[in-house]
């Protein structure tokens, strides 16, 4: 007996008129809104300009989103080019289906070239951003709600999700919202990395790279939980795999970048400070002008003193 469960929309799109409003769209466009607004936050308490991190969110974000799809229709191939599929469907972004994994390696791509335009390190534009990205991640992952995919095995625990859809091979029934747990997940990722980042002070990339090592945990177990088809390479789906890989590349350039450049960039974006001017130079400057304007009042007094030293010698004589 059914006593509760998240419910599934009937529908993931609302239609204005002919314009169709997507949740699943709805999701990522919120999301991508909270990242550059928290990013931005935090890129101007490093030091850096209000407006840079929506600049080069301008090529990342697009970058990003081509990414995810490719990786998604590359890694599930046979939904758009096996028999009786419309490979046209590849490019219907909007009915669901990015990688995370595709997102964020094409995104750095884009966050790359815009870093380079502004003259800016990437590492710290990253570590600004990552716990926005956790966040977006978070919000983007209700999209699935709205489409009906991406749940895991059959339950009847309370929070069970119920699928009503029998489209694409679903059945109907309550099954474990993965979903739900990624995208709380990924709202605890965001809270440590701000967290570490406050005491430990990270710089250097590694704010980012907690961000990808701790998701990656998370992911592994979760993704081990899904039920929708998936490559599996020994007995593991093949997003398993990625996440234990990319999850050690991070834990290693946590270890050596902490070894080879500790601590945290003093200065993220120079145009910064050449406009808005460092506090210590400010006060050194202002210091040297006093030092200055004291010893030409000296030197004005000995020249009156000798003037006037002069003029009474000449009266004398």
């Amino acid at each position: 007996m059914e006593l509760a469960y998240i419910p599934s929309p009937s529908q993931g799109v609302v239609h204005l008129g002919p314009i169709p409003l997507r949740g699943y769209a709805f999701c990522i466009i919120i999301g991508v809104f909270v990242a550059v607004w928290l990013g931005n936050k935090r890129w101007i308490a490093r030091g850096g300009q209000a407006g840079t991190v929506a600049d080069i969110a301008v090529w990342a974000v697009p970058f990003g989103l081509v990414g995810g799809r490719l990786y998604h229709v590359i890694t599930d191939y046979e939904l758009y080019f096996s028999e009786g599929r419309d490979w046209v469907d590849a490019f219907k972004i909007w009915e669901g289906g990015l990688g995370i994994w595709g997102a964020i390696a094409l995104g750095a791509v884009g966050a790359w070239i815009g870093c380079r335009r502004r003259g800016i390190p990437l590492p710290a534009w990253a570590d600004a951003l990552a716990p926005g990205i956790a966040f977006a991640q978070a919000i983007g992952r209700w999209g699935n709600w709205f489409n009906q995919e991406l749940y895991g095995r059959a339950t009847d625990v309370p929070w069970a999700l119920k699928i009503t859809s029998n489209t694409d091979g679903r059945v109907p029934g309550t099954y474990h919202p993965t979903f739900l747990y990624e995208s709380l997940w990924c709202v605890g990722v965001a809270v440590l990395v701000i967290w570490a980042d406050r005491k430990f002070k990270l710089g250097h990339g590694r704010a980012f790279a907690l961000y990808v090592a701790s998701y990656c945990v998370g992911r592994f177990w979760i993704e081990y939980m899904r039920v929708d088809d998936a490559h599996h390479i020994l007995g593991l789906r093949l997003n398993n795999w990625t996440a234990l890989f990319v999850f050690v590349l991070a834990v290693v350039y946590l270890v050596i970048s902490a070894k080879v450049r500790p601590g945290r960039e003093e200065i993220v974006e120079p145009a910064a400070v050449a406009s808005g001017g460092d506090p210590d130079e400010a006060d050194s400057s202002e210091v040297a002008s006093s030092e200055a304007a004291s010893s030409e009042a000296v030197e004005l007094d000995k020249s009156a003193d000798a003037g006037a030293k002069d003029e009474a010698g000449a009266k004398k004589i």
